[in-house]
């Protein structure tokens, strides 16, 4: 999350996972443009500049506008200093311009849950393993699953390791839903995250779409 610490993040992933966060996301994007442009104006001077500065770089660079919104509208909804709200609009902007620079051109919703990969600790070398364009296979799940392990607690490489190596393997979203469920599963019984994924990635043998 980015109104918390790496540290706290980490501490906190089993009692707020990604999913929740990305849940809030979404609830707020979908919000009337009207409702959010009025929710935006509680936003103090010196930070709205700030953020219609970095919509517009956004904007001119061919980057999605609402990952950016949706930040800023998750910090006033939890109250955040303002300040604190900028600059995690700032680091979203700076996550959205790196996952473009490593994927090309893609659709908005891949170019955000890759910039929440990276906003969870991976690298954008091992982010390129999404790059090439497979016919058929859509990496939205398999960067979500990605994000939500390490927000679990499960260390980065670790996550990134394994995400990658079943996506350069062909393995399909069932295969991906399954570990994810498997290692939140382990974890919510007590196992350490990086155990429990090490557990899990032998017994998930990789199906490859039809």
């Amino acid at each position: 999350m980015l109104f918390l610490s790496r540290r706290r993040s980490v501490q906190s992933a089993s009692m707020v996972p990604h999913a929740w966060r990305a849940a809030a996301l979404l609830l707020l994007s979908a919000l009337p443009a009207a409702a959010q442009e009025d929710r935006l104006l509680r936003l103090e001077q010196p930070c709205r500049y700030v953020f219609d500065l970095t919509v517009d770089s956004a904007k001119a660079m061919g980057l999605p506008e609402a990952p950016l919104r949706s930040t800023a509208l998750l910090g006033i909804q939890t109250k955040v200093d303002p300040r604190r709200i900028c600059d995690a609009v700032r680091t979203k902007f700076g996550h959205l311009k790196t996952a473009l620079s490593v994927l090309g051109s893609v659709g908005d919703q891949e170019l955000d849950a890759a910039s929440r990969v990276l906003q969870a600790g991976a690298k954008p070398a091992q982010l390129a393993a999404f790059k090439p364009r497979q016919k058929g296979r859509n990496d939205l799940l398999a960067l979500t699953v990605w994000t939500d392990l390490i927000y679990r607690g499960v260390p980065s490489e670790e996550a990134s390791t394994a995400i990658v190596k079943l996506w350069q393997d062909g393995a399909d979203e069932a295969t991906f839903h399954r570990l994810w469920n498997d290692v939140q599963t382990d974890i919510n019984q007590g196992l350490n995250p990086g155990a429990a994924l090490r557990a899990r990635i032998p017994q998930n043998p990789v199906r490859t779409p039809p």
